[in-house]
């Protein structure tokens, strides 16, 4: 498993609470451990106590998120670094589940489990995925959906490092109120223009007599 793919650990912990809507969907042990994913054996080490500990984690990456998405480097790679401090990750090679043309195993590196607890080992897991992601393809490419209220966070993947928004969904109703809004503004100009017109040609009409 490469390590990019842990960076998606972070988005999908952070992407649990929408503070703007009020929301916030990390309410339970069966919340947390469908944050896991595939990784059942993790999950199933997470108890009542990991509930406030994830929610602690979770705002730690939004900021990360929050500060990147803001322009300031240095608060964000201070942030993340905090967070490596204190959840170390365990590297491992690791050959299972991928195999070559000839059978042998396609060596790659994986982030052990952790064995404290359940916190600890996804924390770690989304602090090293992000990392990784941050230190590749640079901070910009940390961002918050620009679509409000939404917020949710987002890596940003694309070519041209245009992404503005989490999904094709918040794109779309951005783009569909940013028209509506054009819209509005071109009524509000006609009809002043309208309105200002008449007045005009009778100021002329009264000169004229």
């Amino acid at each position: 498993m490469e390590l990019a793919y842990y960076s998606d650990y972070a988005v999908r912990l952070v992407n649990t609470e929408e503070p703007v809507r009020g929301k916030d969907s990390l309410t339970s042990v069966d919340a947390v451990r469908a944050l896991f994913g595939a990784n059942q054996e993790a999950a199933r080490r997470a108890a009542d106590a990991d509930l406030t500990r994830f929610r602690s984690v979770r705002a730690r990456l939004r900021a990360v998120f929050e500060a990147a998405d803001g322009g300031d480097e240095t608060l964000a790679v201070n942030l993340l670094n905090s967070l490596l401090l204190e959840f170390p990750v365990s590297p491992q090679i690791s050959g299972h589940d991928y195999r070559d043309d000839d059978g042998r195993p396609l060596w790659h590196m994986h982030l052990a489990d952790h064995p404290s607890n359940a916190t600890a080992g996804y924390a770690a897991i989304a602090a090293m995925g992000l990392a990784f992601h941050l230190t590749e393809y640079g901070v910009d490419r940390l961002g918050l959906c620009e679509a409000a209220p939404c917020r949710n966070a987002y890596l940003d993947t694309s070519t041209n490092r245009s992404r503005r928004y989490c999904s094709d969904r918040c794109a779309t109703r951005a783009n569909v109120a940013a028209y509506r809004a054009r819209k509005r503004l071109e009524a509000d100009r006609s009809e002043s223009t309208g309105r200002t017109a008449p007045s005009a040609q009778d100021t002329t009409a009264v000169t004229e007599r």
